[in-house]
Order: C-alpha cells, then sequence, then structure tokens
C-alpha cells in the first residue's frame, strides 16, 4: 500500500500542504491578532490560530490520501504526548509541523515552512519542505533524490579553507549543560550561528548554502523531513554517539547534518570533546 502511494502519491501530498498553508498561515501572515498568538512553555515557545488551523487542515487530508496512516503533529502531540507513540506503531504515519519558525512568522519574517514527512516503522520515506512566503518547495523521496521547485538539489562540499558555516540550536532554547557542548563548535575553521526555521536550515544544507546544522534537541517534527531532504541531496546524519538519528526517540544528543561525511565527523568529533 505504501509503495503503491509513492509511485503515485507525492503530488497529491504537495498539493495538500500548499492548500493548509494558502487556507490558514498566509492569510494570517503579518495579520495575527495579539489574542491569536499564545505561549506554550515560555516567551520563546510560541503557538498561534495558524499553528493549529494548519494542522487540523492537513491531518484531515493527508490521512484523507492515505487511509490508515496517523498524524503525529506539533499541536497533538502537546495537548496529548502519547500521540508520539504512534512513532513506533505499524501504521504509516505523517510527521507535521505545521509552521516551523513560529517566532519568525509572529515576527513578520518569511523565514518559516510548513513540514511534512511520511514515515513507516521509524524510516523517512518521502518529506515536504514549504516555504509559502518564499515561494520554495523541496521535495524529498527515499532513493528518489530531492528536488527545490523542481530542481534536483545536491549539497555538495564545502570550500576548502574557508570556515565551516553551522547552524546550532538557539540559545534561547538551550540549557546551560547543551550551551557548554555547542560552544566546542567556537573554534578555529568553524562559524556557528544560532538557527532559525530548522526546517529551512536543513533546506540549506541540501542546497549547499550552509554547511551543517548542530541541534540539542529531538522533537521529530523538526527535524523528519529535513533529515531526509539532506541525506537524499547526498549529505550525511548522525549523533554525537556515531549512531542514526531515530524519529522515534531515546537519541543521544546532540546530533549533526552536514554536506557531506567528512564534515559531519568534523562537527560531531568538536562536540564529543565536551565529554
Amino acid at each position: 500500500m505504501i509503495d503503491e502511494f509513492l509511485a503515485g502519491g507525492l503530488t497529491d501530498v504537495e498539493e495538500a500542504v500548499r492548500k493548509a498553508a494558502a487556507a490558514e498561515i498566509v492569510p494570517r501572515f503579518r495579520q495575527l491578532a495579539a489574542d491569536e498568538i499564545v505561549e506554550k512553555n515560555g516567551p520563546h515557545d510560541l503557538v498561534t490560530v495558524a499553528d493549529r488551523l494548519a494542522e487540523e487542515h492537513l491531518t484531515a487530508a493527508l490521512t484523507a490520501l492515505l487511509p490508515g496512516s496517523v498524524v503525529v503533529g506539533e499541536e497533538a502531540v502537546h495537548a496529548d504526548p502519547r500521540i508520539l507513540l504512534s512513532l513506533g506503531g505499524d501504521a504509516p504515519v505523517w510527521i507535521v509541523d505545521p509552521v516551523d519558525g513560529t517566532r519568525q512568522f509572529v515576527q513578520g519574517d518569511p523565514g518559516f515552512a510548513t513540514l511534512v514527512c511520511l514515515a513507516h516503522r521509524g524510516e523517512l520515506l518521502a518529506s515536504w519542505t514549504y516555504a509559502p512566503a518564499l515561494d520554495l518547495m523541496a521535495v524529498a523521496r527515499r532513493g528518489g533524490g530531492a528536488v527545490l521547485n523542481g530542481t534536483p538539489l545536491r549539497c555538495g562540499v564545502p570550500e576548502p579553507g574557508r570556515d565551516l558555516e553551522v547552524a546550532t540550536s538557539h540559545f534561547d532554547f538551550t540549557d546551560d549543560e547543551q550551551k557548554r557542548v555547542l560552544a566546542t563548535l567556537l573554534t578555529d575553521g568553524v562559524a556557528p550561528r544560532p538557527c532559525g526555521s530548522a526546517g529551512l536550515e536543513y533546506l540549506h544544507v541540501a542546497q549547499g548554502s550552509l554547511d551543517a546544522v548542530a541541534f540539542s534537541w529531538e522533537n521529530p517534527w523538526d527535524h523528519a523531513a529535513g533529515l531526509l531532504l539532506v541525506a537524499e541531496a547526498g549529505g550525511a546524519s548522525a549523533t554525537v554517539a556515531g549512531e542514526p538519528f531515530r524519529v522515534t526517540g531515546g537519541n543521544t544528543l546532540p546530533f549533526s547534518a552536514a554536506r557531506d561525511e567528512t564534515t559531519l565527523r568534523h562537527i560531531l568529533g568538536l562536540l564529543a570533546s565536551a565529554g
């Protein structure tokens, strides 16, 4: 069933993602009222009416496209963490972040995206990264490559002699221990900076405009789409323990995704040096 869907349903998913954004996100961009923005776990962790309605829209549309599938969405999991258990079940799972980069969305910054990834028993099968305000749609299929607005994506390799540009977990979302580990990247030959939308940072790696990312949290909706995108564009990823990142959780953190294996090993080696 899943193989048949992957053979002919990717365009339908892309259309569903575009429709959800057009209906629930784009009309509210730079139009949010104060009562449409709520703090979840602190002043930097925001949710808006656009997040909730877009996730509801996508949940209905995606499960209709693939009967028997379930959705693990950021907002649904916030309401009921038990939904995460679906990632290890037998049903196909849509991993959804309706507005990745909610803070940017609230601030009127176009650097936000809708992220969707189809997974089955922990394996990432296809992903969609859509930045409606930037008119960017990146699609990846396991074993089938990655494209951005229809053009093939390739990570390439960093230019020799140039500092490696690395987007890291934003300091607003890290504790003291995570800051200590990420500080190992403050060294010669590496130029770290705080990340914006995680999904768009993965896209930058897949495009070859960013050398790597290094993240200290494992929410699957932030990473699933981007990890498959980078992999299908020729990049590499692993946790600091040298293991593949698991969307089902329980990863040794932090982890990194990079344009090539050499860059990945260098970044992971620095992170591991924190002990």
